[in-house]
């Protein structure tokens, strides 16, 4: 899943606001969860999806490799179809 904002979750003041009123920890973080069910990628902070055309390409995302750390940087590239 990619993104251009800084997480696929609601904006935290947003989700502080609700978690103040309910006290439910379960709507913190809301997006990071679905990875519990399946595997998958979140790459945030992604830039220029609006040159993309609404189909016809591919993308694929080369990631830094970093010791010990659970994210970095990758650099995604679209490959547009002939």
């Amino acid at each position: 899943m990619g993104t251009d904002g800084w997480s696929g979750d609601a904006p935290f003041s947003y989700t502080a606001k609700r978690f103040a009123e309910t006290g439910d920890p379960g709507i913190v973080w809301e997006g990071h969860k679905a990875g519990m069910e399946a595997a998958y990628c979140e790459i945030e902070k992604l830039t220029g999806l609006d040159a993309l055309p609404p189909s016809g390409f591919t993308i694929s995302c080369f990631p830094a490799n970093i010791s010990g750390a659970s994210a970095g940087w990758t650099r995604a590239v679209a490959l547009l179809d002939d």
